[in-house]
């Protein structure tokens, strides 16, 4: 265990955190330490202060905790000297997990999350469309209910006898038809957001506007890259998932003397959970949709060939791994040398293409290629 004392700007006391990674023992050295830089961006970008990392290497994860009775232990009273009011696990939890450490660590006055908590909790930060907060609202329902039904239950056993064990089912059974209809509600609401992003589409296709997606590992610079094609405006940080809702801004292409939509999406990461994919399809229906994909990746990332990996996992479950593509190499300006020629030769599949958003340059090189590319395209079609 190891103490971090990198405090961010403005630390807020009622975030101090512990993290803690379980991963299998042949983990490399290198995954292990981006793993859990990850987790701690993730906790700087909600607001909070890590005190405490941990990592732990175990083949098969405790039943009841995860993490095992004497790690957690051990966690514990090392917390004795940070007080620590949050402890996030760098998985996904079962809900009997999540409740039995959350009633061991409750004696500190620790709350605890799982990774995917974490996320849902930043992209509610985030939200800024009705339609957003629905579909992360949504997504909180399906990752968190099942956790409601696993207290219940728990509560009935420990209770025991057969009057209370009657009631606790009820009560059980009221919580489960309360979240449906709650589920449904949401879902009527999200139907009608389809509809009109369905007809936008539609529109386009009947103007036959070409659309272009920027897909990317979260802060790559899709949202930056957007603004500087199209001078739309869209907010940028540098922190994950600043960006959660579609935007659309038009690019004119010279030669052509065309038009086409560029959109903007979300950001992926690694263990994206899946609920939050399907909350978000008609975010995501921009990219399935699209003419063509421009995969931002930020160079700089001395892991953005994993990176790359994970963002094409996702493309494949959203069934467009076959989609057109192209690699955009972003923050060459934060390079002061890199291999060129054989970053073409290895990705001589995808068209790469190298650029700095934020300087803007390479980008009328990008538009050239753009522009071959829909107009062969264009032809294939018509041949």
């Amino acid at each position: 265990m190891t103490k971090n004392n990198n405090q961010y700007s403005k630390p807020q006391p009622t975030n101090k955190t512990i993290l803690v990674d379980v991963i299998p023992p042949k983990t490399s050295k290198e995954e292990s330490s981006q793993r859990l830089d990850e987790l701690e961006n993730l906790v700087k970008t909600y607001g909070g202060m890590v005190v405490v990392k941990v990592i732990q290497k175990r083949g098969m994860p405790d039943y009841r905790t995860y993490i095992g009775k004497g790690k957690l232990e051990e966690i514990l009273n090392e917390n004795k000297a940070y007080k620590a009011n949050l402890l996030i696990i760098n998985n996904l939890l079962k809900p009997s997990q999540i409740y039995n450490l959350g009633e061991t660590c409750k004696k500190q006055g620790i709350e605890v999350w799982d990774r995917i908590d974490l996320i849902l909790k930043i992209f509610a930060k985030h939200a800024k469309s009705v339609e957003a907060k629905l579909q992360i609202e949504l997504a909180a329902i399906k990752h968190t209910g099942p956790r409601i039904y696993g207290l219940g239950l728990e509560l009935t056993r420990q209770a025991g006898g057969i009057g209370t064990r009657g009631l606790g089912e009820t009560n059980i059974q009221i919580m489960k038809r309360h979240l449906k209809r709650k589920e449904q509600k949401i879902r009527e609401k999200l139907k009608h957001y389809d509809l009109v992003q369905a007809n936008h589409r539609k529109q386009r296709r009947n103007k036959d506007l070409k659309t272009i997606s920027l897909v990317g590992y979260t802060n790559a610079g899709k949202s930056t890259l957007l603004n500087a094609l199209t001078n739309k405006g869209v907010y940028v940080a540098d922190e994950l998932f600043a960006t959660l809702e579609t935007t659309v801004g038009k690019l004119y292409l010279p030669e052509t003397e065309s038009i086409v939509l560029l959109s903007d999406t979300i950001g992926f990461i690694q263990d994206l959970p899946p609920d939050l994919i399907e909350a978000f399809k008609s975010t995501l229906s921009e990219i399935i949709d699209a003419d063509l994909l421009l995969h931002v990746i930020d160079l700089s990332d001395p892991l953005f060939e994993s990176k790359i990996l994970v963002v094409e996992e996702i493309l494949s479950e959203l069934g467009v791994a076959k989609k057109d593509k192209m690699y955009v190499f972003n923050k060459t300006d934060a390079l002061t040398s890199f291999n060129k020629e054989e970053l073409e030769d290895h990705f001589k599949g995808f068209s790469p293409i190298f650029i700095s958003a934020h300087k803007k340059e390479g980008l009328n090189e990008l538009i050239k290629k753009l522009e071959n590319h829909l107009e062969i395209a264009h032809n294939t079609v018509n041949s």
